[in-house]
Parts: C-alpha cells; sequence; structure tokens
C-alpha cells in the first residue's frame, strides 16, 4: 500500500472575540501534496465577527425583534440606491432642464407604485431603518436626495415616508457612534457571512473592526424595552 503525505498550509489570524471582526486570510493557496503529485486549490477569505454580548438573557428577543426589521428593510434599500442609480445617471445625460423635470415627473409615478403600499406596510422602526440604509446604500441622506432632485421627488418621500412615519428625513447613517446604526451593521455584517442577504457595498466607509472595537461586542437595547414597556402599560389601562 502507498502511503500518502498529507501537508495543510492554512494561515491564522488570531482574533480577540470581545472586541473586532477579524478576518483570516485564507486566500493562500491550500496545497495537497500527494507522493510525484501536487493539487493547489483557492481558499476564499472567510471573515469573524466577534461573538455578541447581551447584558440580560431577555435581550436576545428584543435583538431577534430588531433583525426582524432590518430584513424587511433592507431589500428596499437595495432597490431604491438602484433605482435612484439609474435616475442619476440618466439625468446626466438630459440636457434640457424641461426635459428633466418631465423625466422625474415619470419617475415619480413609477416610484410611487413600486414603493407607496409597501412603506405602507412598515412599521415606524422599519421606517426608520430604512432610511438609514438608503443613506449606507447611496451615499447620501434622503434629505440630499430631496434637494437635489427636488419635485417628484420630494413630493414622494415627503408624503410616503417622512409624514407616514414622522421621521428626521437628515439622519445619518454612523455605526460607529450611533447605537441604533451598530446594530443594524451589526445585523447585516451577520446575514451576509450566513447568506441570508446578498451584499451590496455600502457607499459610506465604515470600519468594521473599530466599530466592534468601541462596542466590545455588547448590544445595547434599552431603547426598544423601554418603548415596549410603555406600550405594555397603555394597553392596560
Amino acid at each position: 500500500m502507498k502511503t500518502f503525505l498529507y501537508i495543510y498550509i492554512v494561515l491564522f489570524s488570531f482574533v480577540s472575540f470581545g472586541q473586532k471582526k477579524d478576518s483570516i486570510p485564507l486566500s493562500e493557496k491550500y496545497i495537497l501534496i500527494k507522493v510525484g503529485d501536487t493539487l493547489m486549490i483557492d481558499l476564499d477569505e472567510v471573515k469573524l465577527l466577534p461573538k455578541t454580548k447581551f447584558k440580560v438573557r431577555e435581550d436576545v428577543n428584543y435583538y431577534y425583534w430588531f433583525r426582524k426589521k432590518v430584513f424587511k428593510a433592507y431589500p428596499f434599500a437595495i432597490l431604491a440606491a438602484k433605482r435612484l442609480d439609474t435616475l442619476n445617471s440618466r439625468l446626466t445625460r438630459i440636457k434640457s432642464k424641461r426635459k428633466k423635470k418631465k423625466y422625474i415627473k415619470v419617475v415619480q409615478r413609477y416610484l410611487e407604485g413600486e414603493f407607496t403600499n409597501q412603506l405602507k406596510s412598515m412599521t415606524r422602526t422599519e421606517g426608520r431603518v430604512l432610511l438609514k440604509l438608503i443613506h449606507r446604500q447611496t451615499g447620501k441622506t434622503t434629505f440630499s436626495q430631496i434637494k437635489e432632485l427636488k419635485s417628484g421627488w420630494n413630493a414622494f418621500w415627503y408624503n410616503t415616508t417622512a409624514n407616514l412615519f414622522k421621521l428626521s428625513l437628515k439622519k445619518e447613517y454612523n455605526p460607529l457612534f450611533n447605537n441604533e446604526d451598530f446594530l443594524i451593521e451589526d445585523v447585516l455584517q451577520r446575514a451576509f457571512i450566513q447568506e441570508r442577504l446578498v451584499e451590496k457595498q455600502s457607499r459610506l466607509p465604515i470600519n468594521i473592526d473599530r466599530m466592534y472595537a468601541l462596542n466590545k461586542g455588547y448590544v445595547n437595547l434599552e431603547v426598544y424595552k423601554k418603548m415596549f414597556s410603555k406600550m405594555r402599560k397603555k394597553r392596560s389601562k
């Protein structure tokens, strides 16, 4: 019987799970050596995230509740970003101001038909997450989009989003220093790794390592616990 010799060369990055996300540079070659033969296999990079830490056991329920909100809003943000890219690209090719206004009105009617009913089915939390994700995916707040495009886009967002959810269209996405934004980004990063959501590159620079280092793996869900507490008190009256 022939003797087989297997040599596995793998580079490991040691990760402090309580501090930050890191990656194992597995883009190196995986080498399988058989007597008289060598097989080279490319390996993809593997991302590692710190283990989520909860202050109390019940926080897990609030985290998964919030995760559902992100999962619902994310596809709409991706679609909105795609439509905006198409709109902006076509507008740059239209020289006439009159034709630009006419085109924006056409797009407005299309967007209202595509988004309005779905947006109205969202809760206030989902609407807020959506506005943050639109900033993430386009690099501009909804308010900035309105300021640039005016007319039809203005009416669409104010009528179906701001008035509906009573939210500020100027809110920016900052997962490093805003707790809710950190939760959104944490949900997204884990969903990308688990292939539960298809990753679309953020237009904003997001330092994932620093984000996790600042939060040290802990998630803060106090605002949602208070929100549900108020809701329960109202129902009990």
